[in-house]
């Protein structure tokens, strides 16, 4: 699906109490239960940067914004409505400006997975969003539903670099002054190495060691410990 079209018409969509209802009465299909409606609010104006030419500003004056879980849904008094999918969506934010305080959004229209194009290209093709509600205190309630609903929807190229970061975090550079010790290439502890692990490993304990075994261990402790205070001084 695009990630901006106009519609005519809202998408299926429950409210939270219908939703509880019917997740607690075991559906036969979760993946069958309509997205929620998250918040729902009325008397609300649109800005479009580039606009569109199939929805007007007539279009953009006047509607009602429903944050829904799978999508983002301006309805215009005109009968046209905008939706925008969540991943494309790449910011959003409250702009508290004394003339209009709204949420500004940026949309990246991009299709990459259509075209092939080199990588230093431009290829994402970015649009502004302006929400304008007529009451300035809800601009919270729209900002937090909205927050809420993009978060369901990752962007997976974030997840990616993700990854990435992770393995740049583990992998050492080779013009680094610190070394890592792995183990391997018959590499040897030093004398202070071996001291500070066989430390480390008597004060370590073991998930895995029987009652049995640590009694046995107590038992040998208190006869190694008996044992050097009967020995001669000078022998313990």
């Amino acid at each position: 699906m695009a990630p901006l079209i106009v519609v005519d018409a809202l998408p299926t969509f429950i409210s939270p109490d219908a939703h509880k209802d019917l997740v607690a009465s075991t559906p036969a299909s979760f993946n069958d239960i309509p997205p929620v409606l998250r918040h729902k609010e009325e008397n609300v104006s649109i800005k479009l940067d580039p606009a569109l030419p199939e929805f007007t500003a007539d279009d953009c004056v006047n509607g009602s914004l429903y944050v829904i879980e799978n999508c983002l849904v301006f309805m215009s008094s005109t009968g046209k409505g905008l939706q925008v999918e969540y991943p494309s969506i790449t910011l959003h934010a409250i702009s508290r400006a004394e003339n209009v305080p709204s949420i500004y959004c940026q949309l990246d229209e991009g299709s990459p997975d259509t075209a092939e194009t080199n990588e230093d290209e431009e290829t994402s093709e970015m649009r502004e969003l302006i929400i304008v509600p007529m009451a300035a205190e809800s601009l919270e309630p729209i900002f937090e539903a909205l927050s809420f609903c993009a978060s369901l929807h990752p962007d997976p190229m974030d997840e990616n670099d993700m990854d990435d970061d992770d393995d740049a975090f583990i992998d050492a550079d080779e013009n680094s002054p610190f070394e890592t010790f792995n183990g391997t290439d018959g590499e040897e502890l030093s004398e202070v190495g071996r001291v500070a692990l066989a430390h480390l490993e008597s004060i370590m304990y073991n998930p895995f060691e029987t009652k049995e075994q640590q009694e046995d261990v107590e038992q040998y402790q208190g006869e190694d410990e008996s044992s050097r205070e009967d020995a001669p001084r000078g022998e313990k």
